[in-house]
């Protein structure tokens, strides 16, 4: 996706959990959009986390998370790597620690667990450059601009359930909702 091909985009749709059959966030925003998302799970493993993550969960510096990392396709073509991460255990013994794919996605699955995401999670977005992974990934150049966007969600009850972490190639554009005092 180039700077040509933004459009407004709304975090609402990839917090809420999707009903039987509906289809996921990501599709759902590309149609509307007269194009096809997609994505292809890339590994479901238990790992160290990154600092921010593990800061975010508050656990120890041993502590373990399970990740799925996924690669986001617009029209076949790769524009995004997004990496959720999930406090191991709330994701262990579920469909959140295994390989494939989760139906209505990892949010729907949250829910089903008792952990419904907060209606206003912390975004933080930077610019860094793609790293060569990153650049082989998403077919980019060697010294390519990407965008970092880290969304930390709580559950309802304030409790931390997902950190993902999303390297994009895309445009990025947000509308902020005003809140009443």
């Amino acid at each position: 996706m180039t700077s040509d091909d933004a459009w407004v985009g709304d975090a609402q749709p990839y917090l809420a959990p999707r009903a039987a059959g509906e289809r996921d966030a990501w599709s759902t925003e590309a149609a509307t959009h007269g194009r096809k998302g997609s994505q292809r799970l890339l590994a479901v493993e238990e790992v160290e986390p990154p600092a921010a993550v593990r800061d975010f969960f508050g656990g120890d510096p041993a502590g373990k998370v399970v990740v799925r990392r996924r690669l986001i396709l617009l029209d076949d073509q790769p524009v995004e790597l997004a990496d959720s991460y999930y406090p191991a255990r709330i994701a262990r013994g579920t469909r959140l620690a295994e390989a494939g794919r989760i139906p209505g996605g990892a949010v729907t699955l949250l829910a089903t667990l008792g952990f419904t995401p907060e209606a206003d999670p912390l975004e933080d977005v930077a610019p860094a450059t793609a790293t060569a992974d990153e650049c082989e990934a998403l077919s980019l150049q060697p010294g390519t601009a990407v965008l970092v966007l880290t969304r930390f969600t709580r559950s309802t009850t304030g409790e931390p359930m997902e950190v993902s972490i999303m390297t994009m190639t895309r445009h990025l554009q947000y509308r902020q909702r005003k809140q009443a005092s």
